[in-house]
C-alpha cells in the first residue's frame, strides 16, 4: 500500500470521525431544547390545574367572606395574570404574575383563620389541600425546569458546541425567575393579625 493511500484512508477516517462528532453534538443540542420544552409543558400542566381550581375556591370563600372582596379580587387578578402570561409564554411575566397570586392565596389562606364556618366547610378545605399540593407540584416543576435550561445555556455556551450552536440557531432559555419579595421569609405576623 502506498504512502498516498495510507494518507487517503486516514483523511476519510478523520473525516467521518469529525462528521460523527458533530452529529453527536447536534443530537444532544437536540434533547437539551427538547428537555426545556418538557420541563416547561410540565409546569404548563400544573397552572392549568390551578386554574381550573381557583374559581371554585373564590367561590367557595365569597359565600362566607362578604367583607374581604379585596382579598379574594387580588387572587382573582393573579389568576388571570398567570394566565395571560402562561398563555404568550412570557416567562419573566410569569414569575411577575405567580408572586403576585402567591401573596394573594396566602392573604386569602390566612384570613380564613378568621372564619370558622369556612375552615369547617369541606369543599373549601378540599380545595386548600389540592391548591397547595398543586402549589408544591409547581415549586418542584419550576426547579427542574430551571435546571433543564441551566443545562441548556451552559451547553450552547461551551467549546465546540458553541460552533453547532450558532450554526443551526440554537439559542439559550430564559429561567423562571421570581421576584424579591417572594424569596424572603413571609411575615408571619402580618398575615395573621
Amino acid at each position: 500500500m502506498s504512502a498516498s493511500a495510507i494518507v487517503l484512508i486516514v483523511f476519510v477516517v478523520l473525516l467521518v470521525l469529525a462528521v460523527a462528532y458533530a452529529v453527536t453534538l447536534y443530537n444532544a443540542l437536540v434533547r437539551l431544547k427538547h428537555g426545556v420544552t418538557k420541563a416547561w409543558a410540565n409546569i404548563d400542566v400544573l397552572l392549568r390545574q390551578r386554574h381550573d381550581e381557583l374559581p371554585k375556591l373564590v367561590e367557595t370563600c365569597k359565600q362566607y367572606m362578604l367583607h374581604e372582596r379585596s382579598t379574594l379580587e387580588a387572587v382573582v387578578r393573579g389568576r388571570n395574570a398567570v394566565a395571560s402570561a402562561r398563555e404568550s409564554g412570557d416567562i419573566a411575566a410569569l414569575g411577575q404574575a405567580e408572586s403576585g397570586l402567591r401573596a394573594g392565596l396566602g392573604q386569602l389562606f390566612a384570613l380564613s383563620e378568621n372564619y370558622p364556618q369556612l375552615q369547617a366547610n369541606e369543599s373549601f378545605r378540599h380545595l386548600q389541600q389540592r391548591i397547595s399540593g398543586l402549589e408544591n407540584g409547581i415549586a418542584d416543576r419550576r426547579e427542574l425546569y430551571n435546571e433543564a435550561v441551566n443545562l441548556n445555556n451552559v451547553r450552547i455556551e461551551q467549546f465546540p458546541d458553541v460552533l453547532i450552536a450558532r450554526r443551526y440557531g440554537f439559542g439559550p432559555a430564559q429561567p423562571l425567575e421570581f421576584s424579591e419579595a417572594e424569596k424572603t421569609d413571609p411575615d408571619l405576623k402580618a398575615l395573621f393579625s
